[in-house]
């Protein structure tokens, strides 16, 4: 029988596939995202399709999506909102920003200013935005993604590590197979249908899945050799000699949170190691700070993970 995770990551392939070639390797996260309500950090050249893939999952949710260019010049009101005077009403009324959709799309967030960045860590964590010493609750779905060019550095700003934390997940995003680039250029080498216009091909999700996935996850049985598991792999990380900075508290949650979709999504209703070893990359790697010895070796997050999954003991 087929569980509800595994439903909605189902119709999440076939529907986004309607419109975004080679998502095969992308639901994943999202349904993970979805399901234990969690952010997502796309990393990627650009031209890509990680625009596309956004719209295309507002549109499977049935929810409001706004897109945020990140900019030099963007300012903490133009993500948040502002109040303006209405001459009708003879008082100063709040007009909701682009935050308040359901899935919010922030495009080269790092070229956004530190204080423009920090106006989305609230609604990250907290899922409600404050203005004028007033609070404002976001979408009950409210799912940010991001995206960032990892290899541009002029006119950037790097993410602060409290902030790259709030993302539950981060999604590396490279050049696609050939055959699945034939496609794209089979599909969108026309004048019409432009991309945007297809995305109006993609179904609605059933309604209700997304719920029952979430209740799903809340019944898969975590293992107390399993918590075991995850805090060793946080504490290895803190004392590791190639990084400054290990993972967080916040970070072993939601590695844990990930390996209860992941087992969710193979129709299991208990967390294996092997669940927790293949959600690691996603959810460690951007949380951890190399040392300046570890980058002159030109080592990479994502081996610094794989060392950490190789050097601490599994549970039997």
């Amino acid at each position: 029988m087929t569980t509800a995770i595994e439903e909605l990551q189902g119709q999440l392939t076939r529907e986004l596939g309607r419109v975004v070639s080679g998502v095969a390797t992308a639901v994943p996260l999202l349904v993970t995202a979805l399901v234990a309500r969690g952010h997502l950090l796309v990393q990627g050249v650009p031209g890509l399709g990680k625009t596309l893939l956004a719209k295309a999952l507002a549109h499977a949710l049935g929810g409001e999506f706004k897109r945020i260019q990140g900019t030099a010049d963007l300012m903490p009101s133009d993500i948040t909102g502002v109040h303006v005077f209405d001459e009708s009403r003879r008082e100063f009324v709040f007009r909701p920003g682009p935050v308040f959709a359901d899935v919010v799309l922030v495009d080269e967030i790092n070229r956004a200013g530190p204080k423009t960045q920090s106006a989305l860590l609230e609604a990250m964590e907290e899922r409600q935005v404050s203005v004028e010493r007033s609070v404002w609750a976001l979408s009950a779905d409210f799912l940010l993604i991001a995206t960032q060019n990892p290899r541009e550095f002029e006119g950037t700003y790097p993410l602060p590590e409290s902030q790259l934390d709030r993302f539950m997940l981060r999604l590396d995003m490279d050049y696609p197979a050939r055959e699945v680039e034939e496609e794209v250029l089979r599909r969108y080498g026309s004048v019409t249908p432009a991309a945007g216009a297809a995305v109006a091909q993609v179904q609605p999700l059933a309604p209700g899945l997304l719920a029952a996935a979430r209740e799903q996850m809340d019944r898969v049985h975590v293992a107390e050799a399993l918590s075991g598991y995850v805090l060793d792999l946080a504490r290895a990380s803190r004392s590791h000699p190639h990084l400054s900075l290990g993972l967080s508290t916040r970070g072993a949650l939601s590695l844990l949170k990930a390996a209860r979709v992941a087992a969710g999504a193979r129709g299991a209703d208990f967390v294996t190691p092997d669940d927790v070893k293949e959600c690691a990359p996603w959810v460690m790697a951007h949380r951890l700070v190399l040392t300046p010895e570890a980058v002159l070796e030109n080592l990479r997050d994502l081996d610094v993970v794989r060392a950490l999954l190789g050097e601490t003991p599994v549970p039997r």
